[in-house]
């Protein structure tokens, strides 16, 4: 449960939503507690997000939810029918994170897998081929719609070149903007419509000379040549690729032209003055985000059982 410091905090702070992770979950009726709490501290009803790609980004584990192998792993194991096999997988996840109160994941997951694509990154890819992760991607976003779960598209404008950690170090990628443009952007762009997307803490050299995050001109790409007309978050502000205070790097990417800042450690003592340099959301910002929440519905009864035996029943149809 929220102390009184954190609700107080979030009542007068009034952030757009909330981002769970292991830390936070033990049993399920405390995971609906906490959620309730959340909501209840800003008097709405807040959008609450999660990373429950599965595989190793996967924070809810059983008992509170099934194990997943890393997507990679599944699509490969699914071959011609990945996409179906992965809406319906994210389907399963959307229901699960809806029954604790959860009710937003940052996927799908579209940056373009490489030989040398760095290993925190690779196997939570959905492939090396563009057109096919943007396919899958559509495939997960709507099973995460169906489900009634904001799906976040990951990690714009593109990943899959990056041979750092970005957790710890600054990836830098050389490559051309013919390549960038066919692969790694082409991957994001079907997808231009969905409600909420991710940026990315890298430099592409020749392009930027500031991580994505927080560099106009990389917003303005993101907007303009990929088309992303959705809510913009950054991915998490603590993450070492950024350089400066966690304030700092906030109100750079605020004024670089993201929507939102993703603060994901916790800490009090980086929360207070974060917030105290961003502004509250522009007008555009909010527009995006009545837009995005709009796209939460209630979803309909589902078979758990008959989910999973669809899915299953996939593995047996490989041509």
């Amino acid at each position: 449960m929220l102390t009184s410091g954190e609700r107080q905090f979030f009542h007068e702070s009034n952030p757009f939503g909330f981002i769970l992770f292991a830390r936070n979950l033990e049993t399920s009726h405390q995971v609906k507690a906490l959620c309730d709490d959340l909501r209840d501290s800003v008097g709405r009803d807040a959008p609450i997000f999660i990373d429950q790609e599965g595989g190793r980004v996967q924070r809810l584990r059983p008992p509170l939810a099934r194990d997943w192998l890393p997507p990679l792993d599944d699509v490969l194991r699914y071959s011609d029918n990945a996409a179906e096999a992965m809406r319906l997988r994210y389907r399963i996840i959307a229901a699960e994170l809806r029954s604790l109160g959860i009710d937003g994941n940052c996927a799908p997951m579209l940056d373009v897998a490489r030989a040398e694509t760095h290993p925190f990154l690779r196997n939570r890819c959905y492939g090396s081929d563009a057109a096919e992760v943007a396919r899958i991607g559509l495939a997960v976003a709507q099973g995460h719609l169906d489900g009634g779960v904001l799906p976040v598209i990951k990690h714009l404008p593109g990943h899959g070149l990056a041979q750092m950690d970005s957790h710890k170090d600054l990836p830098r990628i050389n490559a051309p903007r013919e390549e960038l443009d066919r692969v790694d952007f082409a991957a994001f762009r079907p997808l231009a419509k969905m409600p909420l997307g991710m940026t990315a803490h890298l430099v592409f050299e020749g392009l930027n000379t500031e991580p994505a995050t927080i560099d106009p001109s990389m917003i303005r790409l993101i907007r303009e040549d990929i088309g992303f007309g959705g809510l913009l978050m950054t991915d998490d502000l603590s993450m070492e690729a950024l350089s400066g205070t966690v304030p700092e790097r906030g109100a750079a990417a605020i004024a670089a032209g993201c929507d939102c800042a993703l603060h994901c450690n916790g800490d009090m003592a980086e929360m207070a003055p974060l917030m105290a340099l961003i502004d509250e959301m522009t007008e555009a910002a909010q527009l995006r985000a009545e837009a995005a929440l709009s796209a939460r519905i209630a979803p309909g009864a589902v078979d758990m059982a008959a989910l999973e035996a669809e899915l299953e029943g996939l593995l047996s149809r490989h041509p």
